[in-house]
């Protein structure tokens, strides 16, 4: 292995654990990222020199606190002196307080996730500082255009800054006030490993696995807390089919083109399990219900077997805690694979302000009326949908389905399937 890929491999793997020990040690966000950068900048030119270290994450983690040692020792007397003695006093240890929170990656989320912040600048600073995703990674997570996202981030650090807001975790009794962040960075963060905004060749299992870990460490921590289960239960069921998700030509498969058996059953089993346990305290919620539709999904034994009403009616009660236009074109998405592809273009006609650019919107009018045998209208909707969708993975895959499309006559297509929607491939 060539060290630029060593060093971009450490910065997927590692990244995160390297912060956040910083965070824990110096107690200064802004030191811990450029001491960190700093680290990894050493490692391109000492490591071609002197060979990649058999533990990397170890090698970055002591330079970075050695940098941040450095400067803290060219600031006045004082507080640095005591900012020197806490990275030097058992530095490689855990911190312990009330909060029970001990793995560090974890307490570094519960710190971003501030109440005094607004909940989508936690989760944005939270991804940007744990998972070191750029600010265009972060803004595709939030659907928003890079410029807003990093609008956004100057101004969380700079309310951080001026309010004084300390980089700790609270005690255990005040984790609760802070679980709906956490829940939603946890989430972000797998879906950018599951789903790779920047295209399926730079997929990040790393990410995706990391987040499954913190959410079973979170599970552990509060097992009460049936939205931690539910979380937990979606990430497997969507893991559970991650090598079926990309062909071997890069282009994405459609979840009814997804080969079945290979999907990891023992982790649809233990999934379903943790989700019959969250149910079973009555106290629904959106990622016990998105649990839910997944493992609709999941355990069906063809894709022809799906109970699409069910699942029309779990985003049905999904949008009472989500009222979101993305929401609706899932369950329009349902409605036309439940009662036919005219009833799902109805509810398309409704989300077509709210959704404008999105390019699922179009793929998924696209697919009904393919499914309705008008393949022309058909293949200009794909067509729409091709030009606005960021991925080369994707525009690969529509234009196939333009392709497909317009070599067939219109005529009525009475075949059932899942629509080629891109939103659970």
């Amino acid at each position: 292995m060539d060290v630029e890929t060593a060093v971009a491999e450490a910065f997927r793997e590692e990244w995160g654990q390297v912060v956040a020990t910083l965070i824990r040690i110096t107690g200064d966000w802004d030191l811990a990222e450029e001491c960190a950068q700093e680290a990894f900048a050493l490692a391109l030119r000492t490591w071609p020199r002197d060979g990649i270290p058999r533990r990397p994450g170890a090698w970055l983690t002591t330079a970075a606190r050695n940098r941040a040692t450095d400067r803290i020792r060219r600031e006045t007397a004082g507080a640095a002196k005591l900012r020197e003695a806490a990275l030097t006093h058992h530095p490689d240890e855990p911190g312990f307080d009330d909060s029970g929170v001990t793995d560090d990656r974890l307490r570094l989320i519960f710190t971003c996730c501030h109440p005094a912040l607004a909940t989508e600048a936690q989760v944005a600073l939270a991804l940007r500082t744990l998972a070191g995703l750029s600010t265009a990674e972060i803004a595709r997570a939030f659907l928003v255009p890079e410029a807003t996202m990093s609008q956004r981030l100057v101004r969380v650090k700079r309310k951080i800054r001026h309010a004084g807001i300390p980089y700790r975790v609270p005690p255990a009794h005040l984790l609760p006030e802070r679980t709906a962040a956490v829940l939603g960075v946890l989430y972000l963060t797998f879906n950018e490993g599951y789903s790779a905004s920047a295209g399926p060749d730079l997929l990040r299992p790393d990410l995706a696995a990391e987040a499954i870990r913190l959410t079973r460490v979170l599970a552990e921590l509060m097992p009460d807390e049936p939205e931690v289960l539910g979380l937990l239960a979606l990430l497997l069921l969507q893991h559970a089919r991650r090598a079926t998700r990309v062909g071997t030509d890069g282009e994405l498969v459609p979840l009814e083109e997804q080969d079945r058996t290979r999907w990891d059953t023992a982790r649809i089993t233990e999934a379903t399990g943790i989700l019959e346990t969250a149910l079973r305290r009555r106290h629904p919620g959106p990622y016990q219900i998105q649990a839910a539709i997944a493992a609709c999904h999941a355990t069906a034994a063809r894709a022809g077997d799906t109970d699409w009403a069910q699942i029309a009616g779990l985003y049905r009660e999904l949008r009472k805690f989500v009222p979101s236009p993305v929401v609706e074109l899932n369950r329009a998405v349902a409605v036309g694979m439940a009662d036919g592809p005219l009833a799902g273009l109805a509810l398309l006609d409704e989300l077509t302000t709210a959704l404008e650019g999105y390019h699922l919107l179009p793929a998924t009018r696209a697919d009904f009326l393919r499914r309705l045998g008008r393949h022309d209208e058909a293949a200009q909707w794909y067509a729409i949908a091709r030009d606005l969708a960021p991925t080369d993975a994707e525009r690969r895959y529509l234009t196939r389905r333009i392709s497909e499309t317009v070599s067939v006559p219109d005529e009525p297509d009475r075949r059932e399937g899942e629509p080629d929607h891109r939103r659970n491939p």
